[in-house]
């Protein structure tokens, strides 16, 4: 009797777990002809180098091919003879159908530059392809086959994905066709250095180079996502990988098929992440929103009376709830619109209206200008020596007020570097403009030594907002 009962036991367990692990069959049969390999290949070109002057490409590869021996691949071998000179292959990828009459999705990247574009279907007809527009911003590609009654895939929504969803990846790795690939979402909205416009799809699926461009289904068989990139330290998968949301890449698809470019806003500002400290010295509850390093004069946000150390919270009645939420929420907004904007400034919130302008490149500074040098003075609680700006150096940078920093002691609580000049402190709350030695010194008595405090710094051409590590006892 118990091992009876023990095996109906074990029947109604397994039953269970295979009922709770998904099946991707289905999916795959009815989705998989809608994937696409793409191939593109780039004429060979003879170039100088730039490394060794008067030596052409060819012949650098010439001396590798002779004296470093290299792996044979296919149809490569002894005997197999000189391989002919043919346009080198330059990229694989993968891309999924869009629409029926030959609109197809890819990577950018996988596009980039070349002199022919080569798509496979599932049914092995292979077509030439055009590129009709390409954003390198966002990565997303629209290519184009003559064809007609092509198997086009259904489009899902993002938002309404949850962390912990299955999702299932098909494309092309190393140029392996259809290949399928499951896993979850891992997390959604994150941020990629230099990706600061795409708030990409976290997932585990296994992803390879030749994946990219291929599709992301949810487990209705809908595209929730292309598969751009993976987050890895020896340049294969390592559970680490993310895909632009189906959505945004069809609004660069509709932009760059009707006109042939994308329209971005823009509103003129530089900013960084509000940390724990900052939030604590302007006062606020808890760290969010968007520091507002420098505003761009005469820009749209210069004009709307946005200062520099507002922190921007909403935009267009949408939260900022981390600095990296700002740039997706403004590009993605119409150029031209006018729309709210709430910063928070001196311990209260304060509601604007911004006209929304429009800009193709991200501008960065990065030319450095003179630093300015005064005579040294007494260091101060930061740990810093500081003199105030001669009318020469507000003259030449462009500056009405700002102490202007000697020297960086050893013990100095703050990351700055001598030439920067202090432009403003920010603590309890309370903002203010630096304009005399005495008056940094005297606020910096005022604080107790666990007091949260914050610095408004120029350096070269830049501003950055520094937070501090604590103040030292007082004399």
């Amino acid at each position: 009797m118990r091992s009876t009962l023990a095996f109906v036991l074990f029947l109604f367990t397994a039953q269970v777990s295979a009922q709770a692990l998904p099946d991707f069959t289905r999916l795959v049969e009815e989705q998989g002809p809608s994937v696409v390999n793409v191939s593109t290949t780039q004429a060979a070109r003879r170039s100088a180098n730039p490394q060794v002057p008067g030596i052409e490409d060819d012949e650098i590869n010439e001396f590798f091919r002779r004296f470093i021996p290299r792996q044979p691949g296919p149809g490569q071998g002894p005997g197999a003879g000189p391989a002919p000179r043919t346009p080198e292959a330059r990229s694989l990828g993968s891309g999924f159908i869009a629409t029926s009459d030959g609109y197809i999705l890819t990577n950018a990247h996988v596009v980039e530059a070349a002199d022919e574009i080569n798509v496979r279907l599932t049914d092995k007809r292979e077509f030439k392809a055009k590129v009709i527009g390409s954003d390198k911003r966002t990565d997303v590609a629209v290519i184009k086959i003559e064809a007609t009654g092509l198997p086009a895939v259904k489009f899902g929504d993002p938002a309404r994905l949850r962390v912990g969803e299955w999702v299932v990846a098909i494309g092309s790795p190393f140029g392996f066709e259809n290949t399928v690939t499951a896993g979850i979402v891992s997390g959604k909205g994150r941020s990629l250095p230099q990706e600061n416009l795409v708030p990409f799809i976290q997932t585990d699926v296994a992803i390879n180079p030749g994946n990219s461009g291929g599709p992301l289904f949810n487990m209705r068989g809908e595209v929730v996502g292309m598969n751009s990139q993976i987050y890895s330290r020896t340049g294969g998968y390592m559970g680490l990988s993310f895909a632009i949301p189906i959505d945004l890449a069809m609004d660069i698809q509709n932009q760059l098929r009707s006109k042939g470019r994308v329209s971005r806003g823009r509103i003129g500002v530089v900013i960084q992440e509000v940390t724990k400290d900052m939030a604590d010295s302007f006062g606020l509850k808890r760290p969010e929103g968007a520091l507002v390093n420098s505003v761009e004069k005469g820009s749209p946000a210069d004009k709307a009376g946005v200062e520099a150390l507002d922190i921007i919270v909403k935009f267009d009645n949408k939260p900022v709830t981390a600095s990296a939420d700002l740039p997706r929420i403004v590009s993605s907004t119409r150029p031209g619109a006018q729309v709210g904007l709430q910063v928070w400034r001196k311990g209260a919130a304060k509601d604007l209206s911004i006209t929304v302008g429009e800009i193709p490149e991200e501008r960065v500074a990065s030319r450095d200008s003179p630093r300015p040098r005064s005579a040294a003075l007494a260091a101060n609680r930061l740990g810093l020596v500081v003199s105030e700006l001669s009318g020469e150096q507000k003259k030449e940078l462009k500056i009405s007020h700002g102490l202007v920093v000697d020297e960086v002691r050893p013990d100095a609580r703050v990351e700055v570097r001598r030439g920067d000049v202090l432009l403003a402190i920010v603590s309890q709350g309370r903002v203010e403009e630096l304009k005399s030695v005495a008056q940094l010194n005297k606020r910096l008595g005022e604080l107790d030594k666990s007091s949260a405090v914050t610095l408004h710094v120029r350096r070269g051409e830049t501003t950055l907002v520094l937070s501090v590590a604590g103040l030292a006892d007082k004399g």
